[in-house]
């Protein structure tokens, strides 16, 4: 099969390698998909560059990528054959693995190659299981948001755009922090705050009377932590995926005691048994009714990850960067 790997970590341009390897077959309990699409997410491109504190080869050659989609080719024993031919979306492929989506095909646990609706394509499907279902779990994973009102920061970015169309999709008010107007209508925001020339809490306080919000899905919770005091209701939950800007935030624990306000930080990796079922459904409801819309960015084929891996590092794309395979 045809895959791109990295024997050391360092510049996409200088350690992702183009090149033949043998196809896998898949062992009791798993499939082999043929992959039609890879994402690339920003956690590919820092686990590439080595970007992780203590960061170490753990495997002596990584096929990189989580995010997938494609047609499952073969199963292994205990797998029903009805599934061979069947569209699928896979996630966690390159989590803790050797051998990630950025290849021809892939061997999965079955569980980790998802049905993938007729009506959406390859490429959305390779957005689903970082982006789509950390937003997900962001907003969904503590139960129903009917009647919640919910600040999404970063409304434009990649998980930030699918936490606004659930929150809505799940009866919540939704107000987005963003940069500019082009982000906002990206961001499909119906109520949004640039945070570049407004101070976001007042801002925030005023649209909602005062009252605040229930939740917070955080792109950024130390950057973010003083204006999320200031607007999450007693009993409210922050759900922060991420903390770019201050890695080790000092954290005002007594503020936040007493509002009773429940700090989540979340990462979809570790999201398992019952609750990724339920998120998965809900992802394929959705997906059938044709309710979500993706923001697919081009990345070329498996002969272009390299830029495709330095686009994602610019941070100068609107959704997520896919290769075509």
């Amino acid at each position: 099969m045809q895959a791109v790997w990295y024997e050391g970590f360092g510049a996409a341009r200088d350690v992702l390698v183009l090149g033949e390897m043998a196809t896998p077959h898949p062992g009791a309990g798993e499939v082999l998909v043929a992959l039609k699409a890879s994402g690339v997410n920003p956690s590919d491109v820092k686990l590439r560059a080595g970007a992780r504190v203590g960061a170490k080869m753990v495997y002596p050659r990584v096929v990189p990528h989580s995010d997938g989609a494609g047609v499952i080719a073969a199963v292994g024993a205990g797998v029903d054959h009805a599934r061979i031919g069947e569209r699928v979306w896979v996630w966690n492929a390159g989590w803790q693995r050797a051998f990630g989506t950025a290849a021809s095909h892939v061997v999965l646990p079955a569980e980790q190659a998802v049905r993938l609706p007729d009506g959406t394509s390859f490429a959305e499907g390779a957005c689903f299981g970082i982006p789509a279902m950390t937003a997900w779990y962001a907003v969904m994973g503590d139960g129903p948001v009917a009647g919640q009102t919910i600040l999404v920061t970063g409304g434009a970015g990649t998980v930030g755009r699918y936490a606004m169309q659930m929150a809505r999709l799940g009866g919540a008010r939704v107000i987005a922090t963003v940069s500019s107007p082009a982000k906002a209508a990206h961001a499909t925001a119906e109520e949004w705050v640039n945070y570049r020339d407004t101070d976001v809490a007042e801002a925030v306080l005023e649209m909602t009377d005062g009252a605040g919000v229930d939740r917070i899905v955080d792109v950024d919770f130390g950057a973010n932590q003083a204006a999320s005091l200031a607007l999450i209701k007693p009993g409210g939950t922050i759900a922060a995926y991420a903390s770019a800007a201050d890695m080790a935030p000092r954290l005002d624990f007594y503020p936040f005691m007493f509002r009773n306000t429940r700090l989540h930080m979340l990462i979809v990796y570790q999201l398992g048994g019952a609750l990724r079922r339920a998120g998965e459904a809900q992802l394929s409801k959705w997906l059938e009714a044709g309710v979500l819309s993706h923001a697919v960015v081009p990345g070329g084929g498996l002969a272009d990850c390299a830029a495709a891996h330095d686009l994602v590092a610019s941070g100068d794309k609107l959704g997520t960067v896919v290769l075509d395979i």
